[in-house]
């Protein structure tokens, strides 16, 4: 048989699915584990956004949507760019709708990317930015953040890894997986980068619902930063819709064009009635995300408090997200072997930092998007772990 592809070979896997696998499978065995390796939320879809996709199912609405998305949802977009962002978008040529944010920072990615161009990603990453910048022909060029400056973006850092062949910033705030939200120093020192470059500036917001400390900027609203930035958002999070698939991006015609293009030549489109459910997510909801938002900021106070109290184990305060970027001295300095001991020994499904890039070594990722019961639960295996 002739070679498949050298390029989808050297992807690695996955490692949060990997840890939720292996997980899985000590579960099957019997095994009591304790899962905070995920980032699915542990709330239901509000029961209106649900009650939006069953009467567009009993309406008829099984059939091909438009490809870039139902007019109903890109307007629901272009009005919440309007009102929260202060920043006028046209539905009908600059917002895309795709099964999952995921999707659609691939197909961005691919608009914008010709062979050879260097896309800077910071570390620590979420795990799918650097196969997803390699998979579109680009060189992922990383920067190391940090710890000790708690992964602050530092314009002479930027700097310093800008070349000739950079074509876009990709920021990630807040940020998975240190929970971290872009500073507004931060946010004008990427501005000044890009626009002395004349760079693009990715920006996925996913998480931008929840945050406990701090606001969220949207970088296309900045001052000179509408026509080079494409804001990736989606309903995963905020809405606990992650089974649904759907996302969106906002951002300048062209680019929008082309990804919309990517999207008709591969997975067409969202669902059609998973667009009706998002509509309502955008336009009626607050309370509910809301009620999500405190219960993971209570979640998070009692895990940082019970931690830190733990001889051997530091935990930074995350300001969004739900993620807590742990550290645990007391066991070492390899990420594999912290996660592997706390699954071995605690039986608890973490992610290592590693797998987030050279500077999540040292830590591992804990999602607190699950019980309260659990989280307790957790915390007391550690407290029987650490030495």
């Amino acid at each position: 048989m002739k070679d498949l592809s050298q390029l989808l070979s050297s992807i690695p896997p996955s490692a949060t699915l990997a840890v939720n696998d292996k997980a899985k499978a000590l579960k099957a065995a019997g095994r009591d584990v304790i899962s905070l390796a995920g980032g699915d939320p542990d709330f239901d879809t509000p029961p209106t956004v649900v009650e939006a996709a069953i009467a567009a199912l009993k309406a008829g609405d099984t059939h091909y949507p438009p490809s870039r998305g139902t007019m109903a949802l890109r307007r629901a977009v272009a009005d919440k760019c309007a009102r929260e962002y202060g920043m006028e978008v046209d539905p009908a040529r600059q917002v895309l709708v795709s099964p999952g944010a995921k999707f659609l920072i691939y197909a961005i990615m691919a608009a914008l990317t010709n062979p050879g161009d260097e896309i800077i990603i910071f570390e620590p990453y979420w795990v799918s930015y650097v196969p997803i910048v390699k998979l579109v022909g680009g060189i992922p060029v990383t920067i190391t953040l940090p710890a000790a400056d708690n992964f602050r973006i530092r314009a002479e850092l930027l700097a310093a890894h800008i070349s000739p062949r950079t074509k876009a910033i990709l920021v990630n705030s807040p940020n998975n997986p240190t929970g971290r939200v872009l500073s507004p120093d931060e946010a004008e020192v990427i501005r000044q980068a890009a626009l002395e470059h004349d760079l693009y500036v990715i920006s996925d917001e996913i998480y931008e619902k929840l945050i406990y400390e701090g606001r969220h900027i949207n970088l296309a609203s900045l001052p000179g930063m509408a026509k080079r930035t494409i804001t990736v958002n989606g309903h995963s999070k905020a809405y606990a819709m992650t089974g649904w698939r759907l996302g969106w991006a906002a951002g300048p015609a062209d680019v929008i064009g082309l990804a919309a293009k990517l999207q008709s030549q591969s997975v067409t489109s969202a669902a059609s009635f998973t667009m009706s459910a998002g509509v309502v997510a955008l336009e009626g909801v607050d309370e509910e995300v809301e009620t999500m938002r405190r219960a993971y900021q209570e979640r998070r106070d009692f895990m940082v408090d019970a931690l830190n109290a733990i001889p051997g184990v530091e935990c930074t305060n995350p300001q969004g997200a739900f993620y807590l970027f742990v550290r645990f001295p007391g066991l070492g300095n390899d990420s594999l072997q912290i996660a592997n001991r706390l699954l071995e020994d605690a039986e608890i499904a973490a992610t290592p930092g590693i797998a987030f890039g050279q500077a999540g070594e040292g830590h591992v990722r804990f999602s607190y998007a699950t019980s309260m019961d659990d989280l307790k639960r957790a915390v007391e295996r550690i407290r029987r772990l650490m030495p």
